[in-house]
């Protein structure tokens, strides 16, 4: 296969891979009423109950939550609307599929993931390491059940 093919066959896979994972969580609400930042003292509250953080180790989950919080509006900014279904929507509005579209909002979508990851990853290792090991596997046991349930 010619290498630009496999290119914007990974290209288009990631766009849909990002946009479907954005309109989830926009559609994932439970009941949260559209305040981020209640809905992020609520997350630290939970899990700092959870893994029985200290003072020290909620503010870095504090810290956390709200780089990734910028990374969602940074992402849900990228490419103009603002409206990640929309922009995906458009891109099959003719009867052709819209390729340089298509091209054009995986740039800008990776580009906001380029610009914002470093943050993000600094916060989570700043957080992750420091938590004490008994917590730190709690986090394990929560990842490897799939990020479903404390218990």
């Amino acid at each position: 296969m010619k290498h630009w093919i496999k290119r914007s066959l990974f290209g288009f896979a990631g766009l849909a891979v990002v946009a479907g994972s954005i309109a989830g969580c926009a559609g994932h609400r439970h009941g949260w009423s559209g305040n981020s930042a209640e809905f992020r003292a609520k997350m630290v509250e939970r899990v700092g109950s959870k893994l029985e953080l200290d003072a020290n180790q909620k503010q870095k989950l504090t810290v956390l939550a709200e780089k990734m919080q910028a990374q969602r509006e940074a992402m849900r900014g990228a490419g103009g609307s603002g409206d990640p279904r929309s922009q995906f929507k458009a891109l099959f509005a003719g009867n052709k599929l819209d390729q340089a579209g298509a091209a054009r909002l995986v740039d800008e979508k990776t580009a906001a993931v380029r610009a914002g990851s470093p943050e993000i990853i600094a916060a989570a290792a700043d957080f992750y390491d420091n938590l004490n090991a008994a917590q730190q596997q709690k986090v394990r046991d929560f990842m490897e059940r799939g990020g479903r349930r404390w218990n």
